[in-house]
């Protein structure tokens, strides 16, 4: 009877040894529980994504995860440091931003304006790389077919945009408080 080998399909490695397939699997279990602690400890603010930061402190966790995962030279022990030492930083620099201005500006952008009333804002448009069809394409998904019955688009810290009807003018004043005008 043929063995499955140690090569498969255009040379690649299909499998290694049932030692190294309970290791991963170990290692899996081992880091996803360290993993949701440390969730769990640091808070709902360690993976939201209120701006560009936070959404890659979310990435290299995921990417961490994965190497911890499918790494053979990784150490464990490394791996879960590597993820707790994320989760610190992360929260090290929401509490800074929280209590520093100076530091809030250092590590994240302002929501930017990029349509008032109805007009397109050329300037703001260019120095966000935003064109003109993204912003029809978030108007039309806000539900709006008419660019004259819109308030303003906010490019948000996120890189979502947010869409202000312009029937709500009462709304207009306490929400755009922090976002730059040109």
């Amino acid at each position: 009877m043929q063995s499955w080998g140690r090569k498969g399909v255009c040379g690649m490695q299909i499998f290694e040894s049932w030692q190294r397939l309970g290791t991963t699997a170990a290692a899996g279990v081992i880091s996803y529980v360290a993993l949701v602690c440390f969730l769990r400890i640091s808070g709902k603010r360690t993976l939201a994504k209120m701006n560009a930061f936070d959404l890659v402190v979310t990435v290299a966790l995921g990417s961490t995860l994965a190497s911890v995962l499918t790494s053979n030279r990784l150490p464990l022990a490394n791996g879960i440091l590597a993820l707790a030492l994320l989760i610190v930083l992360q929260y090290v620099v929401a509490w800074w931003s929280i209590r520093a201005a100076w530091f809030r500006r250092a590590v994240k952008s302002s929501p930017q304006l990029l349509v008032r009333n109805g007009e397109f804002l050329g300037d703001a448009l260019h120095a966000e790389r935003v064109g003109r069809d993204e912003i029809l394409a978030a108007v039309r998904g806000a539900g709006q077919s008419d660019l004259a019955a819109v308030a303003a688009v906010i490019l948000e810290t996120d890189g979502s945009f947010s869409v202000l009807p312009a029937a709500s003018s009462s709304v207009r004043a306490s929400t755009l408080t922090d976002v730059e005008r040109p």
